[in-house]
């Protein structure tokens, strides 16, 4: 039984909003509601189910995001210390702007490096050359131009988070510790075993996009943020490394305050959700919210057309109308 302070009523509208689209084009797949660690909502389409995998899309850059955090945390990366490796084409060390370049950079969306992916040229001359037509995702990320000082101006580009990925497996000093990282620091640590890290043909992690899961393995992601980065009381992410991936990028601070290191949040505009919550995004619809005030994680996938614009916030806020009352601890 749902507690008394949760509207059923409700709660099964927020999903039927969900599911039940106007637009042939947004196709919810499942819907997954965990509150104060208990799935409390579990619903999927005709042909998934609980064990379905798809892809994350973007979603896999908050997973990239988190395994960086655990170098930085650990002391083998730092935020704002220059990435360290050559870019090419190759110049005079010391001379090559693009040396000033940081991890913070990289993951507020704001290295200054010449764009490509979010002028449409992803599959063309970008990054999606190395999801499916053999390029290195390594060597794309660290052949751009420098357009702009970085930090000043926020760009939604995939190479921005592989070139941190790059400087994970620097960080990690082995092809052997590189490969087994992800699973052996995060994924099986939380029981997300049915996620699978897809690599480009040179064996280097896409984590900017091709991972491969289902509904409740994002749930157990979403969770371990929820809980502050502490699973089974074992702490596996710094609550300083959540306080970063939170707090607004600041090249955004023009243009709403919606994007943090690798995470999205809240834009200002939108007052009809809580400000505290925060969200992985993928195309095509894939998304985990976390919401702190609400002891809640919320998992939307999908196979929406394109990027076509299912409201990740609406649903949050749909969801969080099923509740009377604010829980409290103990409640």
């Amino acid at each position: 039984p749902l507690p008394s302070y949760i509207d059923t009523v409700a709660l099964q509208s927020a999903s039927d909003w969900s599911f039940d689209r106007e637009s042939p084009e947004q196709v919810t797949l499942s819907l997954l509601v965990v509150h104060k660690g208990e799935i409390i909502h579990e619903r999927y389409a005709p042909g998934v189910d609980m064990a379905t995998r798809t892809r994350t899309w973007s979603t896999a850059k908050s997973i990239a995001s988190t395994l960086i955090g655990m170098l930085v945390d650990d002391g083998r990366l730092s935020l704002d210390a220059p990435l360290g490796f050559e870019f090419f084409p190759a110049s005079v060390p010391g001379s090559d702007p693009r040396e000033a370049i940081t991890l913070r950079h990289v993951l507020n969306m704001s290295s200054g490096l010449d764009t490509v992916d979010n002028r449409g040229h992803e599959y063309a001359i970008g990054s999606g050359l190395s999801y499916w037509a053999g390029s290195s995702s390594v060597v794309g990320a660290r052949s751009r131009a420098l357009m702009r000082e970085p930090g000043t101006n926020w760009d939604y580009e995939n190479y921005d988070t592989l070139l941190g990925v790059y400087a994970m497996k620097r960080a990690l000093g082995s092809t052997e510790r590189y490969r087994e990282f992800p699973r052996r620091a995060l994924l099986d640590r939380i029981g997300m075993r049915n996620t699978l890290v897809s690599t480009d043909r040179f064996g280097d992690f896409v984590l900017s996009s091709q991972v491969y899961t289902n509904a409740r393995d994002l749930a157990r992601f979403g969770l371990l943020y929820l809980q502050g980065g502490l699973w089974h009381g074992e702490r596996l992410i710094s609550e300083e490394w959540i306080e970063f991936v939170r707090t607004p990028a600041p090249a955004t601070a023009t243009r709403g305050n919606f994007y943090g290191g690798q995470w999205w949040l809240v834009p200002d505009d939108r007052t009809d959700v809580p400000s505290d919550a925060y969200s992985t995004s993928g195309n095509r619809g894939q998304y985990t919210m976390v919401v702190p005030s609400h002891d809640l994680v919320i998992v939307r996938r999908g196979l929406d057309y394109g990027r076509q614009g299912f409201d990740r916030w609406d649903l949050t806020r749909k969801v969080v109308g099923a509740f009377t009352e604010t829980p409290t601890q103990g409640q």
